[in-house]
């Protein structure tokens, strides 16, 4: 063995070590979560149907609903206190493979690979039903680590993100703008979303960074700008 394959040896197996004191710990996820995004705004007076809907599904097993508060309507006069650009780059970034000119809101998509406005009665229900159930590498959190199993990552890679968010309901008094005077409930608002690293297909583990405050946290291992391979929380 040369070298640099004992080192890729090296890597494989501690990465193992890490999945095989997870599981013994019993942290490794017994069923797939069905990831369920929502883009939404507090200056849109289309999103609270979409905002409620989400509300009824936030707590159901198996399904892992977020909110992504996006920037773009801020113009309109009321700046969105939980909005943040990379918010709203994710959703571009979804845009192209989902056949879709640009980014809207309301918009839910779930699983990374399927899209609907979400604001109509069941409409999120009807789309969670009608998605494919994730199918990819054992992922865990346990012990401040991450880990990732072996598997195919689609194209040779895919992309690891962490996202923190604040789990339950939000209500936010809304001041100006199209929703002047309404107070919006929102559920699991994301705070904060930040890519660690890649996942190659080979067992992977990372550190996990410590919460600076009482946010919940998920990991999401997708094909760049496509469908989530895997996820779990803590």
């Amino acid at each position: 063995m040369t070298g640099s394959k004992a080192i890729r040896g090296a890597m494989r197996l501690g990465a193992g070590a890490v999945l095989l004191a997870l599981a013994a710990t019993g942290a490794v996820s017994a069923q797939p979560l069905t990831v369920v995004e929502l883009f939404t705004s507090q200056g849109c007076s289309s999103c609270p149907p979409a905002n409620a809907n989400l509300i009824k599904v936030k707590d159901r097993s198996g399904v892992l609903a977020l909110s992504f508060n996006v920037t773009y309507w801020d113009y309109l006069g009321w700046k969105d206190t939980f909005g943040r650009e990379e918010f709203t780059q994710r959703q571009v970034n979804y845009e192209p493979a989902l056949g879709r000119s640009g980014p809207f809101t309301p918009q839910v998509v779930v699983n990374g690979d399927a899209d609907a406005v979400g604001a109509r009665p069941g409409e999120i229900e009807q789309l969670i039903a009608s998605s494919g159930r994730i199918n990819g590498p054992s992922l865990s959190l346990a012990n401040g680590k991450i880990a990732i199993g072996a598997g195919k990552a689609p194209a040779g890679r895919a992309d690891v993100w962490l996202v923190r968010y604040r789990q339950g309901v939000i209500e936010v008094p809304v001041a100006r703008g199209e929703n002047t005077g309404r107070t919006l409930p929102h559920a699991n608002v994301v705070h904060a979303l930040k890519k660690l690293g890649n996942w190659t297909g080979e067992a992977t583990a990372f550190s996990l960074p410590a919460d600076s405050g009482d946010l919940s946290t998920a990991v999401l291992v997708q094909s760049p700008g496509g469908p989530i391979l895997a996820a779990a929380t803590n």
